[in-house]
Formats: structure tokens, sequence, C-alpha cells
């Protein structure tokens, strides 16, 4: 006989789940703001960590809507069976991931040994933004996408910079599902990952084209397994 393998849930998920089934219940209706971090910690008896991981996931699947420095709300809309937020598109943003680690690790590739010293000053530049923006979520996103559009510009590859110009719109939401997931299931911060887009820029001033690449792929492969892992949980 074989037996599938059970993957223990963490804390974070275990609230999730009792703060999604509190509103469904009616508990907290669409629009209606939540207790505040202080008070979910205090009533679930768990770290503060542990709340602000399962916001997260409840904003990345659509539930909440977290507003910096205004605490978090129920969406107006709820997620239904046929509109149940990200993971519904999970296959779609997949293969929006895909897409990305080939193009975006190219762009690294031919940045690593073609940038000047001005994209250099540039990508720097948005790098202190993000650390800037550590704790503001839309600045975070935009500084990220500026970020990676900047490599492919410094790729001076006119063919990169359009197919990234080109996908502007379906890279804002993969960026954004990408964080979301990544804080939520990996408990990453965003220390964490303002540290990689260092790396990143760090390996194309080196002009290392073949650490640019790698470090670029691994850091937009990283998302690709808590896409699988949490569109499964939707299934169950």
């Amino acid at each position: 006989m074989v037996f599938q393998q059970i993957r223990p849930q963490k804390g974070s998920e275990i609230v999730l789940q009792h703060i999604k089934a509190q509103i469904e219940g009616g508990t907290y209706a669409p629009g209606s703001k939540l207790p505040t971090v202080v008070d979910l910690a205090a009533s679930f008896q768990v770290g503060r960590s542990t709340i602000r991981e399962a916001l997260s996931g409840l904003k990345a699947m659509g539930w909440v809507d977290i507003r910096h420095g205004g605490g978090t709300y129920v969406v107006a809309q709820l997620p239904t069976e046929t509109n149940n937020g990200l993971f519904d598109h999970s296959e779609s943003l997949q293969e929006v991931q895909e897409v990305r680690r080939f193009i975006e690790a190219g762009c690294a590739t031919l940045a690593a040994s073609r940038r000047t010293d001005h994209h250099l000053s540039v990508l720097r530049e948005i790098l202190l933004e993000m650390e800037a923006s550590l704790e503001n979520e839309e600045l975070s996103e935009q500084a990220d996408i500026r970020f990676h559009m900047a490599i492919a510009k410094a790729s001076q590859n006119a063919l990169f910079i359009g197919m990234m110009e080109s996908l502007t719109e379906r890279l804002q939401q993969s960026m954004r599902a990408s964080r979301r997931l990544w804080f939520f299931a990996e408990r990453a911060s965003a220390e964490q990952l303002l540290q990689e887009h260092r790396d990143i820029v760090e390996a194309i001033a080196m002009q290392n084209e073949q650490l640019a690449a790698d470090r670029m792929s691994q850091h937009i492969a990283k998302v690709d397994q808590v896409i699988q892992q949490l569109a499964l949980k939707t299934d169950r």
C-alpha cells in the first residue's frame, strides 16, 4: 500500500483557514475591517509574524485588502468557486513565470556584458528606493517592476526590451502575485527579497554573465513551487 505524504500545516495556514471561514460565515462582512494584527495575535494566541503571513496569504487569494497604515479589510466582492482570486489562474501565472525566467535570464546575461555606468547608477538608485519602501507594499511593487525593466534596458537589446514592454501588464500581475505568494509560503521578508535584487546587480556590476543569469533565474524560479503548492490547497 502506498501512503501519501502529509505535510503538517504551518500556524499561519491554520490561522488563514480560520479567518477565511469567519469571512465566509459572515463574522466579517464584505468591506468590513478586520481586528488589528495585535488583537488577532492575542485572539489566536500566536505571534504577530504568523498573523501577517496569514493575512498575506488571504490577500494573495483575493479575500482581503491590506492598506498601508490603514489596516486590513475584507474585499467588497468575495471570491467564489468561479472567481477564486489568484489561484484560479495559477496555470496562467505559471506560464508567465516560465516566460519571465527565459527572457529575464537573457536580459541579465546581456546586461552583465553591455551595461554602462549609467545603467548601474539607475539600478542602484532603484535599490535605494526599494530599501526606503520596505514597509510600503505598493511602492515596493512599483520599484520591483522598474528594476526588471531597467535590467532589460541595460541589455541594450531592442527585442528583449520590446518583449518586456509588451508584457508589462502581465509582468506586473506576475510580480505582484509572486511577491505575495513568496512572502506567505516561504516566510520570506522584504529584506530577503531586496538582498536578491542586490545580488543580481552585483553580478551585473562584476560583468559575470553566467552568475547574473543564474541569480535572475533562481530569483524568478523560487515562486514556481510555491504557486503549485498553494494551487493544490484550493483543490482539496
